[in-house]
């Protein structure tokens, strides 16, 4: 990890479309900007990890799932049975 020191007004700039720019320093809190290709997904990373956990949580079936999918499943047909060769002659 690079750590480096910034004051309020100055950047630094990664690759060759990204700049981060420091805001305001207040305390124990830092206001940055950043400018980056809409290409590029700038996410908070405890928002980041929030959705990555509920949508963890969601793929897990429960056991409402697994009954509405047993139902389902027993209300559809079969694949079809794929003739036999008697039959196409």
């Amino acid at each position: 990890m690079l750590v480096l020191t910034r004051r309020a007004g100055e950047s630094v700039v990664i690759g060759d479309g990204i700049v981060v720019t420091i805001i305001d320093v207040r305390g124990d809190g830092v206001r940055i900007g950043i400018d980056a290709p809409r290409s590029v997904k700038v996410h908070r990373a405890e928002v980041l990890d929030a959705v990555k956990a509920e949508n963890a949580g969601a793929a897990v079936p429960d056991d409402a799932a697994e009954a509405t999918a047993a139902a389902l499943r027993s209300i559809l047909p079969g694949p079809a049975a794929a003739p036999s060769p008697a039959q196409s002659e």
